[in-house]
């Protein structure tokens, strides 16, 4: 199992939301706070819930990080025309009646827009999330590398076609050194890494620990950088086989990107992206110990840019009044992976489902496609319904599977009513 991977449509017993929110836990309240509310990045249990309801939206504050600068320019306006969706009524997958306003409570909202023909129909905050404050996307972050990817394909500075070790030769003794870029991309790498968050012995967290994203406590004595991390993987399986969702492909392609264009991945975005979409703020990348950025999940940004950038990639790439990203970056995005090699990855809640570039692309009747992180956050983009959903969350179960049940028919359902004359 991994990150975003399924089990049952049923959900576990889950703490209430009211009674683990921020304030009710009082976590980080005072002058200093007192002993038993303080959030310190050396404590373990600081990204868990509920500490993670406060953590993901002070994430600055606890370690170090790299700015996505948004340029001089003015933001680009996003015009309010709200609409009372709290009332959208959806089945869950596991067939109970909710609506929109119960789902965002039921899976740990800490902000929502909705975003219908461009203009704000619908936003919300919950917790310490705040309009101005940057929020941790997760992997979320793996699609704006791919992104990234597609972007560099389209200029010409990346060949997906290319073995990895045309740009990273130290990569050649590895579970790499014979894959392709393209392979990569689409994360169809057979590497030996687990993403399952409820084994503490996966190499997921042996990847945070050398990425300074988790204490890693006095004693210890492995990889202290991404990259010295990267060069231990090993193969396993075959390249090409399956679909198989594993972080460590986006640090990977992070690298390669680093090197094709000779910039870091914090000054690519800035430059290829944020500058050009009319961010109203600053993001920002967790880093390692030698300040590489994690591509794989370490970007922070506010919701309101997020959801700029989902308007572009609904609009082709267009966004600030220019074509932000190359038309042909967007059209091989959306044009989806190969669902049979999606189908080997198990994911029971996303059949008929495919990955290109990074991307979640579902194949439904409105041809939506997401990006997805742990503990809820999401872009939604409906291409049918003009519609882009932004969600940051902190839902105690790591795997998308505790969000999937619920989220997914309440965006479509909202888009279905977006649609209505």
């Amino acid at each position: 199992m991994n990150a975003s991977q399924a089990q049952t449509p049923s959900a576990p017993a889950l703490p209430d939301p009211a009674a683990t929110s921020v304030g009710a836990m009082g976590w980080m309240q005072g002058f200093p706070p007192s002993a038993d509310k303080l959030i310190v990045f050396e404590n373990p249990m600081s990204g868990a819930f509920p500490r993670n309801r406060w953590t993901f939206s002070h994430v600055r504050e606890l370690g170090p990080t790299a700015n996505v600068w948004r340029g001089p320019g003015a933001a680009s306006a996003l015009v309010a025309a709200p609409r009372d969706l709290d009332g959208v009524v959806f089945q869950s997958m596991g067939g109970e009646a909710l609506n929109f306003g119960q789902m965002l409570t039921r899976t740990y909202t800490d902000g929502v827009l909705v975003l219908h023909k461009g203009r704000v129909v619908y936003e919300k905050y919950f917790g310490a999330l705040t309009p101005e404050r940057p929020h941790l996307a997760m992997s979320v972050t793996k699609s704006f590398v791919g992104t990234l990817a597609a972007i560099s394909v389209a200029e010409g500075k990346l060949d997906p076609a290319a073995p990895v070790t045309q740009y990273l030769p130290e990569m050649k003794d590895t579970a790499y050194g014979d894959a392709t870029v393209r392979q990569v991309m689409d994360m169809t790498i057979g590497v030996k890494y687990s993403e399952n968050y409820a084994d503490p012995k996966a190499e997921v967290f042996d990847y945070a620990r050398a990425g300074g994203m988790m204490a890693s406590g006095p004693n210890y004595a492995g990889p202290r950088t991404f990259y010295d991390f990267l060069k231990t993987l090993q193969k396993e399986g075959e390249h090409d086989d399956g679909f198989a969702y594993k972080t460590v492909n986006a640090e990977v392609l992070a690298w390669i990107l680093a090197r094709a264009n000779n910039q870091s991945l914090p000054e690519l975005l800035s430059e290829k992206i944020w500058r050009r979409i009319g961010a109203e703020q600053d993001a920002y990348f967790m880093v390692d110990r030698i300040g590489t950025a994690s591509g794989g999940g370490g970007l922070n940004t506010t919701l309101r840019d997020l959801a700029r950038f989902g308007e572009a990639m609904r609009n082709g790439g267009r966004a600030n009044g220019q074509q932000a990203i190359p038309a042909a970056a967007v059209a091989d995005i959306t044009r989806g992976g190969d669902p049979a090699k999606f189908a080997k990855g198990g994911y029971a809640l996303l059949p008929g489902w495919s990955y290109r570039d990074m991307w979640w692309i579902t194949n439904n009747e409105h041809g939506a496609y997401m990006a997805r992180g742990i503990h809820g956050q999401s872009i939604y983009v409906d291409p049918k319904a003009e519609m882009v959903i932004v969600r940051y969350a902190a839902h105690p179960i790591a795997a998308n599977s505790g969000n999937d049940s619920l989220t997914l028919p309440a965006f479509h359902a909202v888009a279905k009513a977006l649609l209505a004359p």
